[in-house]
């Protein structure tokens, strides 16, 4: 049973930083892409973070390059995104979930998700 859960969102003022972790099981990590989304109320799910499976290519969403970075620990069958320099509009529910072993940039490409854990970015 695929099973994916993240954990590390918090509130953090301006400026700050944190480090969400996506623990999966049920499948071997390294095998397939992981990507972060984020949604912000009464807004679209966008892809934040992507890593692939084959060459751990990684990608951003332009807005969070430079402040964002994932990463993955196969033995630990986990995949990071070390947030910094975080800002208010950073704030929303953030997931993530499995691929096949490329990125995508669209969710519905995306076969398995955990719940989410929310970002509050805040003075």
């Amino acid at each position: 049973q695929v099973q994916l859960v993240e954990s590390g969102g918090g509130l953090v003022q301006p400026g700050g930083s944190l480090r969400l972790s996506c623990a999966a099981s049920g499948f071997t990590l390294d095998y397939y892409a992981i990507g972060w989304f984020r949604q912000a109320p009464g807004k679209e799910r966008e892809g934040v973070s992507c890593i692939s499976s084959i060459d751990g290519v990684r990608y951003y969403l332009d807005s969070v390059k430079g402040r964002f970075t994932i990463s993955r620990d196969n033995a630990k069958n986990t995949v990071y995104l070390q947030m910094n320099s975080l800002k208010p509009e950073d704030t929303a529910l953030y997931y993530c979930a499995q691929a096949g072993n490329v990125c995508y940039d669209r969710p519905e490409k995306y076969a398995y998700w955990g719940q989410g854990t929310q970002v509050t970015v805040s003075s």
